[in-house]
Parts: C-alpha cells; sequence; structure tokens
C-alpha cells in the first residue's frame, strides 16, 4: 500500500480480534515512531506506557466507560504526560545534546539559559497544557505508523484518567494519563471496517494562497 492507500485502509476499530497479536517486532517500530515524534523544543515531555497483561486491561475497562477495546486489544498504549517537567529535564536534553552531537558548552550555554529562562515564566498549568498538545501529536504519529505497518487502532479520549494514574501507579513516576490507543488487528465482524469514510470534500477543507 502506498501512504494514502493506508490512510484510507485505516479507521477507528471497534471490534478486535482477541486471538490476533501484534509481534514484537512490529511494537518495535510502533516505540521507535514514539520516541521519533516531534515535540516542542525536542524536550519529550511525553512517555508512552505498552499494556499486554489482559487482567490489567480488563481492570481498566470499568474506566473506559464499558468500551471493550481496551481489553480485547492486543495491547493498550497509553500515552502520558510528565506530571511535573523541570529546569532540570531541560539541563538533561542539553547534556544528552551534547554526548549525542559532540556539540560544546560553549556554543549550548545560550540555548539552555534561552530556554530555562522562558521556561521560568510559564505555569504548571501552561507547561502541561503544552505538554498534552504534544501528546496529540504523537498518538497521531502512531495512528499513521500502524496504518502503514498494516496494524488496526483506535484513539480514545475517553476514560478516567484519574482512575488510571491510581491503578498504573503513575503519579509515583512522576506521569499522568492523557490519551489510550488500543492496537491490534480488526474482527471480522466489526461493521466499522465495512462502511465508506466520510470526509469533506478536499475543496472544502484545503485553502490555496
Amino acid at each position: 500500500m502506498n501512504i494514502i492507500e493506508s490512510l484510507e485502509w485505516r479507521y477507528a476499530c471497534k471490534k478486535f480480534d482477541t486471538d490476533k497479536t501484534v509481534s514484537e517486532e512490529k511494537l518495535t517500530v510502533l516505540k521507535q515512531a514514539f520516541n521519533l515524534t516531534a515535540t516542542s523544543f525536542g524536550l519529550q515531555p511525553i512517555k508512552l506506557i505498552i499494556i499486554q497483561n489482559k487482567e490489567l486491561q480488563q481492570q481498566l475497562v470499568p474506566h473506559s466507560f464499558g468500551q471493550r477495546q481496551v481489553a480485547n486489544a492486543s495491547h493498550l498504549l497509553v500515552i502520558c504526560i510528565q506530571d511535573s517537567f523541570t529546569l532540570e529535564d531541560i539541563d538533561n536534553y542539553f547534556d544528552l545534546e551534547k554526548d549525542i552531537r559532540g556539540t560544546s558548552e560553549t556554543i549550548i550555554a545560550p540555548f539552555r539559559k534561552q530556554l530555562k529562562d522562558l521556561y521560568a515564566t510559564k505555569s504548571t498549568i501552561e507547561i502541561q497544557e503544552s505538554a498534552i498538545r504534544q501528546a496529540y501529536i504523537a498518538v497521531g504519529n502512531l495512528m499513521t505508523v500502524c496504518a502503514i505497518e498494516k496494524i488496526d487502532s483506535c484513539p480514545m479520549e475517553g476514560f478516567i484518567a484519574p482512575k488510571f494514574d491510581e491503578i498504573l501507579a503513575l503519579k509515583e513516576k512522576n506521569l499522568r494519563s492523557v490519551l489510550l490507543l488500543p492496537i491490534g488487528y480488526r474482527a471480522e465482524d466489526d461493521f466499522m471496517q465495512k462502511l465508506k469514510k466520510v470526509r469533506k470534500p478536499i475543496s472544502e477543507t484545503i485553502l490555496n494562497f
């Protein structure tokens, strides 16, 4: 498939085949895709949790408004943000850049200071909201890669994040859950796969100047 055919093939899977499992090889692709997702200043204030424990997936269903995709998917991906993002995280980023690129501190220092000064003016809420927007970029990227890899997915905002955070002990990891992405393979009787996509004409969604 080319990329457009893959995106045409993709839909929000409502019923997964519980007998099919995403391979470790394909999971590795998704992990790399997540890690390569663009983030503001490259700071990566987001993390990905991959759940394949069926008992745990089942436990999370009541906190997902009964949506069975959470339990029946091969894996449940939970996209999280850092609950607290500090100036130390910025230092860690620039130190990593020095290690990977060999850039000298003389060159990095002005950018390090500029970014730390910027973040020092932001409230915790502003920093978290920025991270949440980046989480949406990540889920979009994962959905596209899933389509290319012929993996079905279903992006979900409909869940009770505080309950997920409690069950997964995310507070202890300085994380907050933001989005869910169950992944796997569509069941043959998922009626959604046979429906035509409903999209406005490109002439109505694209403006040329």
